[in-house]
């Protein structure tokens, strides 16, 4: 190893992460404002809306921190490994799950609701939850095992490659992760402050070969989880990080290399995942709002019979929220959703449109026409 100290973690101050209190009075003022907002706007909610916001919530946690790995997921699989575990009155004979899908929710429900301590054996089931086939693409890795190789993280331009961060090495990472265990499980500290330390710790650490960035921000799940006494957490971490990657990747690489760092402060990176989660809550808070619409939508639709082409496309494009859909439905669109023909989708589409559960939008005729949402009766 270079004699040249450049890691946060080859400093004699690390593992501690000072900062500056004051300067974050404020953003925690608001964060914990808005946490109570979005607490009291659930509470008021019924039943049935309470449990189509967990499923919404979890849904987009579970494709978002995925997507930022680069791993699209099927919505439809993701969505019936949701209601599987939180609605009663899920449908078995429709379920598109799949072993993947239902293990990531595994996951998201454990670190959601179960609120023991953290240990090694907890952890590797996380980190097998990620990964049951053993492998990671086409790649075989070490599942449920801590990484026996170095690590760091390369990009490459054209002929250039820049280090944008070395990990620690491979023979120290039971000793690294004891020292977070003892800080998750033991340390009275702010919890949105705790989260952000912890989810910077781990990322420092990286001791997988891969899936540490999900193992992350299942960890920062975890920690609101618990320290703010949730039964569960009504936001998405990783939808408001996907929202923001370039700003999350630059504030990592700042925070962990003490050329940028060099007075060994962790203000800046707490400032930014505070401010992280306020945009998650700001999203929920929205989420919220299509929610419960559809669920009103739902309830005036509940007695028209809808065929299993016209409810796919009605997902979708509820899913999208009442401005979501761009360029509407047409004809066209239906057909690539559902794989049927012009004759049959223009006969779909015509009976929701009897059914008043389509509308067509104005401006716009003949071969151009196109539909929206009717979200409600007039």
């Amino acid at each position: 190893m270079s004699s040249i100290i450049k890691w946060v973690w080859q400093d004699e101050k690390y593992p501690s992460f000072p900062f500056n209190s004051t300067k974050l009075d404020q953003v925690l003022t608001v964060v914990a404002r808005n946490t109570g907002k979005l607490e009291g706007t659930v509470e008021a909610l019924s039943n049935q809306n309470i449990t189509g916001i967990k499923i919404e919530t979890s849904i987009n946690e579970i494709l978002a921190s995925s997507a930022i790995e680069g791993e699209i997921l099927s919505r439809d699989s993701v969505r019936s490994s949701v209601r599987k575990r939180l609605d009663d009155t899920f449908d078995y004979g429709n379920d598109r799950s799949t072993y993947h899908t239902d293990g990531l929710v595994d996951l998201l429900i454990d670190t959601s609701i179960n609120h023991n301590n953290l240990t090694k054996e907890r952890l590797h089931g996380w980190h097998n939850a990620l990964f049951p086939s053993g492998f990671s693409g086409l790649l075989k890795i070490d599942v449920a095992k801590y990484r026996k190789e170095e690590m760091s993280v390369v990009s490459s331009k054209g002929t250039q490659e820049k280090v944008h961060y070395i990990a620690p090495p491979s023979e120290v990472m039971s000793k690294e992760i004891e020292g977070l265990f003892e800080y998750v499980n033991n340390a009275k500290e702010n919890p949105y402050i705790k989260s952000a330390i912890v989810h910077l710790w781990f990322v420092l650490i990286h001791p997988y070969d891969d899936g540490n960035g999900r193992i992350t921000r299942a960890l920062t799940n975890y920690i609101l989880s618990k320290e703010l006494g949730f039964n569960y957490k009504f936001f998405s971490i990783s939808t408001a990080v996907k929202n923001d990657l370039k700003g999350y990747y630059d504030i990592l690489e700042r925070s962990g290399n003490l050329f940028y760092n060099r007075d060994f402060d962790f203000t800046e990176w707490i400032l930014w995942h505070t401010n992280m989660i306020n945009s998650a809550i700001d999203i929920s808070l929205s989420n919220i709002k299509i929610v419960t619409d559809k669920t009103k939508f739902w309830d005036r639709a509940r007695d028209k019979s809808i065929n299993e082409h016209q409810e796919k496309v009605i997902r979708k494009l509820l899913d999208a929220g009442k401005n979501g859909f761009e360029g509407d439905l047409t004809n066209k669109k239906y057909r690539a959703i559902t794989k049927t023909s012009a004759a049959t989708a223009n006969r779909h589409i015509k009976d929701l449109l009897d059914k008043r559960i389509l509308r067509e939008v104005e401006g716009h005729s003949g071969r151009s026409v196109r539909y929206s949402i009717l979200w409600d009766k007039h």
